[in-house]
């Protein structure tokens, strides 16, 4: 396919009558077809070919503070000409600023006007709020969370982007499908992967009732198994998967015994036909990107850490359980915020106080969920450890551990398997404890739970996958749910880290 003059699009096809009977705008000419380049007719052409260029290509004036890489703009111009997609760019590669460059480009086309954003709640304002607010500013955006009442007054302000998170879609179904909502766009898709939960039919009822357009996002599709695919695909390709799960089931899957299915050979072709039309780009294809790509996730304390987290700042003691936790100098105060808002916090005793950390360790599992790769997780706090150990056993994700009390050989032992064997996926890791001489490069992303209160460390632990032998691009995600966090990430990027500094954000944080 040959763009001409930035006005028309030349087409090598053998079957000519095919795009002049569907295409108004067409006329076959020597060496094939030639088809004006509108939005109208390059969406039309996007149901009978896979390449076609988008008209946003030539029309639109990519919008923010950052110039575009070359496959954001292919993401880009695949999404704005399919009313429904999927979009499989993998973690880092920058695919929420395609979609809402997508998005911006069809409401200045005049054809949307409204956008429903799903998500998890550790992105919607860290990375959808913060992005749209980087690449197009000049949109209204709103973020519904809270009360019903709350959510429901926010729907109703008009707001052009509206972001929800997947289990608050329910309380407001009524006024989504009132709120005249074209655009659907799902982040981390693989919430909807099955088909029988109150979620996935929650959207489904939404989708039939308002027929918007449906982006779907996600960088591991049917990464635990091939009938993970079918949730997904029941939303976007209706027509081209089986009506019923148990169909579905038994042509990728093989029943080898009464309660164990193993993947048919033919299972991976059959997922990709199910899950289009579709884009994937992998951060190691992505010549252009960063080495190295920094993103954030919320993790709102819950009502229980954010209680003992207010009184450890207006009283610097902390009473619970039978127990006293003092804080006499800054970076000891500074630090026992940090154990709150990472689930487990050590008393004078030398016991140990644990606290609702849901938000923080759903977190953690959505990002690692995002990853195709890999992935060490840095845990500053011992007891935090076994907490999201105990988690990712439930969740069946492989893991190993690395913290002080792991012997030598056992530890040679665990860096030998991540590093040339299927498992673990995942090391759980205190970073004072293989911050320096580790090479762990079969990982391309880190996922900080916490930060810590050294550069040194940091930027150390941080070079575990940065070093000979990374053949991907890599990505940092911070987790955080305090103030206390979210300042101390910024010093730490930074490489602020004198004693001063500290003192400064004890006082900013505690009001000292």
């Amino acid at each position: 396919m040959q763009i001409v003059d930035n006005r028309a699009l030349l087409l090598d096809v053998s079957d000519t009558a095919a795009v002049t009977g569907a295409i108004a705008k067409s006329t076959k000419v020597e060496g094939g077809v030639l088809v004006h380049w509108g939005h109208k007719e390059a969406e039309q052409l996007a149901q009978l070919y896979s390449d076609v260029p988008s008209p946003i290509l030539k029309d639109y004036q990519w919008t923010g503070k950052y110039t575009p890489f070359d496959h954001q703009k292919e993401t880009s111009s695949f999404l704005s000409i399919r009313r429904k997609a999927f979009c499989f760019n993998e973690q880092g590669t920058g695919k929420t600023a395609s979609v809402i460059w997508a998005a911006d480009y069809l409401i200045k086309k005049g054809l949307i006007k409204r956008i429903l954003v799903l998500c998890p709640l550790s992105i919607m304002k860290s990375a959808w709020q913060r992005d749209l607010f980087t690449f197009a500013m000049h949109r209204s955006c709103g973020v519904a969370h809270g009360v019903a009442d709350q959510r429901k007054k926010i729907i109703a302000s008009g707001a052009e982007f509206l972001i929800i998170n997947f289990d608050g879609l329910n309380v407001v179904k009524d006024e989504i499908v009132a709120g005249g909502f074209d655009l659907i766009v799902v982040d981390e898709a693989n919430a909807y992967k099955n088909a029988q939960t109150n979620r996935w039919k929650v959207l489904n009822q939404i989708i039939k009732a308002t027929d918007p357009r449906l982006w779907m996002l996600t960088g591991t599709p049917a990464a635990q198994s091939p009938v993970d695919a079918y949730g997904l695909a029941k939303l976007v390709n209706p027509e081209g998967c089986p009506k019923y799960y148990t169909e579905f089931r038994a042509t990728v899957l093989t029943k080898v015994t009464q309660f164990k299915w193993t993947p048919k050979p033919t299972a991976p072709a059959f997922v990709h036909k199910v899950l289009q039309p579709a884009i994937r780009f992998e951060k190691k294809d992505c010549l252009d990107l960063p080495e190295v790509t920094h993103t954030e996730r919320d993790a709102p304390l819950t009502p229980q850490q954010a209680k003992y987290y207010k009184l450890l700042k207006d009283e610097m003691l902390l009473e619970a359980a039978g127990e006293e936790v003092s804080a006499v100098n800054a970076a000891t105060k500074i630090n026992k915020l940090l154990q709150i808002s990472g689930g487990a916090v050590y008393t004078d005793t030398g016991a140990v106080l644990h606290f609702d950390v849901s938000n923080r360790i759903n977190a953690v599992l959505e990002a690692i969920a995002e990853t195709a790769n890999k992935v060490l997780v840095f845990i500053p706090f011992t007891h935090t450890i076994e907490l999201l150990r105990a988690r990712m056993d439930k969740e069946g994700i492989p893991c190993a551990v690395i913290n002080g009390k792991v012997s030598v050989n056992k530890r040679s032992d665990i860096v030998h398997r991540f590093q040339t064997e299927k498992d673990p996926q995942v090391l759980l890791i205190q970073p004072q404890a293989a911050s320096h001489g580790l090479t762990l490069t079969a990982a391309d992303t880190i996922i900080w739970y916490a930060p810590v209160t050294s550069v040194e460390t940091y930027l150390q632990a941080n070079a575990r996958i940065d070093r000979p032998g990374q053949k991907n691009a890599m990505t940092i995600v911070h987790i955080k749910g305090s103030p206390v966090e979210d300042k101390l990430y910024t010093m730490l990027r930074e490489n602020i880290g004198n004693h001063q500094k500290l003192i400064g954000l004890y006082r900013d944080i505690l009001g000292a």
